[in-house]
């Protein structure tokens, strides 16, 4: 594993950005792992499963109100989501901080389908910073994870939501790579709920006799959602340019004995963040690490396959692309499945995993397990059982809960399988310091810890491609 990784992790790759000339160089490398290994590709043909993104190029929306044009990465800001688009309406709704809780939802009574609504970021705070949400300082998921938030609007069928931020500068500066980079789709879509983040005077503008502050003391005050619906004539106009380029995933297939049309997938996104100027994002941790994992796996069940202990079922060790772009390659996958969904038993998806987060940062003996129960209770226990056998790894599920503000499940690859109804388990060491900045180098790495939890995963792989009954989708659960 550390051969491999400080090939994959190293400058000469570039960060590995889908679709870029580094993402392609670590194709081909993983793709001469398998055939060195004598694993062959997929329907013994090819081990690549490309497929095309839609790159959407940044450009700040066009904002008109009472005709007057704002001023883009300034006044407001957007990310490049849609292509072309125009919008106009004569009335918003503040729709408060956008909060639905049992004891305070903004969406009560109110109809926000269709609808263009301006609502607050974070959420309602009294006295002594205690959160009206929580009752606590700490904060709630709608402010620590402002995706909810997003979501709900989205759910909710608002057409344009206008979030108004404390600090439009800050943001800009804190989101420079995000904005200026291009954005991928694999479909392109320009009639789901667009986004615009506005500063606190864009927003004063708009509701004329109100003030932000004002709303915000007022709903501090009463502890109650405040609504208003404001005449104003608001324009926007979205003209991206929109490029084609290709990606590829890269698959391994070790087929099974008498139950080889049973499918167990083994994943791991080969991606990365690439470059931006001079800095080079290698990425060693994320997702290096469970890449070279799914190397070393694929190696160890076509070796034992070899040497006639092969699995019963088969196994497709499948390195995605675009996970950093929106799990794109998983996504693209489970449209395409090169095998039946019906047929695929679980996904095993292994993404960071050789570095400790501040929670462990005396004791390697760990790895965050979450999703393992989600659909399957067989799934848990057979983990659970093979690490009190063989690896006897402290099993940490607080990113199982589905009210941990992080919403990991949700983040990684293996929750497009989930959404089919495929049974998941994600490995996961947790966020340190370097995540997702250029110094998540291959000098980090604890590998001792990565062969463990490695070791994990075979252990756990084995047991499911060799039982003879199939684990059963049992439970639903969040």
């Amino acid at each position: 594993m550390s051969k491999n990784l400080h090939v994959l992790a190293s400058d000469e790759y570039e960060g590995r950005e889908t679709g870029k000339k580094g993402q392609k160089m670590a194709a081909a490398y993983i793709a001469d792992q398998f055939k060195l290994a004598g694993i062959p590709p997929y329907m013994e043909n090819t081990y690549y499963q490309e497929f095309s993104l839609n790159v959407i190029l940044p450009e700040p929306a066009e904002v008109f109100v009472e005709r007057k044009q704002y001023t883009g990465n300034k006044d407001y800001y957007n990310y490049p989501e849609q292509t072309e688009r125009s919008i106009e309406t004569d009335s918003i709704l503040f729709l408060g901080y956008g909060i639905q809780e049992d004891g305070y939802n903004d969406y009560k009574n109110m109809d926000v389908n269709d609808k263009v609504v301006m609502m607050l970021a974070g959420e309602p705070i009294l006295k002594d910073s205690i959160s009206l949400i929580t009752g606590k300082k700490a904060r709630s998921l709608w402010s620590t994870y402002a995706k909810v938030k997003l979501e709900k609007a989205r759910e909710s069928g608002v057409k344009v939501l206008l979030m108004v931020v404390d600090d439009v500068a800050k943001d800009l500066l804190d989101n420079k790579h995000r904005l200026e980079s291009p954005a991928m789709k694999l479909e392109l879509n320009n009639e789901g709920m667009f986004i615009i983040y506005i500063s606190r005077q864009m927003a004063n503008d708009i509701l004329k006799k109100e003030k932000v502050e004002t709303l915000i003391q007022k709903i501090a005050d009463t502890k109650k959602p405040l609504h208003l619906a404001v005449k104003t004539n608001f324009e926007i106009n979205i003209k991206n340019k929109v490029q084609k380029v290709g990606s590829e995933n890269v698959l391994g297939y070790v087929e099974g004995s008498d139950l080889k049309e049973e499918l167990i997938v083994i994943t791991a996104h080969y991606d990365h963040l690439g470059v931006d100027g001079k800095i080079v994002y290698n990425g060693a941790d994320d997702d290096g690490s469970g890449t070279v994992a799914v190397i070393e796996l694929a190696k160890t069940f076509a070796k034992a396959k070899n040497e006639g202990h092969g699995p019963r079922r088969s196994i497709l060790f499948m390195t995605v692309a675009g996970e950093e772009k929106g799990l794109l390659g998983s996504a693209y996958y489970v449209k395409n499945p090169i095998y039946p969904l019906e047929n695929t038993v679980c996904d095993l998806n292994i993404d960071m995993i050789g570095r400790l987060d501040i929670k462990h940062e005396n004791n390697s003996n760990y790895i965050y397990l979450i999703g393992s129960d989600k659909l399957s209770s067989g799934l848990h226990t057979i983990s659970e059982n093979a690490n009190k056998m063989y690896t006897n790894l402290e099993l940490d599920y607080t990113f199982n809960d589905e009210k941990d503000k992080n919403r990991f499940y949700y983040r990684s690859d293996h929750y497009n399988f989930a959404k089919k109804g495929v049974p998941v388990i994600f490995y996961f060491n947790g966020v340190h310091a370097d995540y997702h900045k250029e110094t998540d180098e291959v000098e980090k790495i604890d590998f001792k810890k990565m062969e463990t939890i490695t070791r994990l995963v075979f252990f756990t792989t084995w047991e499911l491609a060799n039982r003879t009954e199939r684990i059963k989708v049992d439970s639903n659960k969040k």
